[in-house]
């Protein structure tokens, strides 16, 4: 599994990084994907939308079994 959330992140990478910010697979476990959320978008107000609305929609459309996405 963790292979494909890779590979799902790397969808949404270029969005992130054209606005200065990154994300790092943390850990997957039990359908829980841990990331954090670096460069701009560490500390972007906006992060909670980006992670739920964005990364987490795509994770959960691209890769059986994702529950939920978190920010470590």
């Amino acid at each position: 599994m963790r292979e494909k959330v890779e590979a799902a992140l790397q969808q949404v990478r270029p969005a992130l990084l054209a606005d200065g910010g990154d994300v790092q697979l943390i850990d997957v476990k039990d359908g829980v994907v841990k990331v954090k959320l670096t460069g701009a978008c560490g500390g972007c107000p906006m992060a909670t939308m980006t992670l739920k609305g964005g990364i987490e929609r795509v994770l959960k459309e691209k890769v059986p079994g994702v529950k939920e996405v978190v920010a470590v």
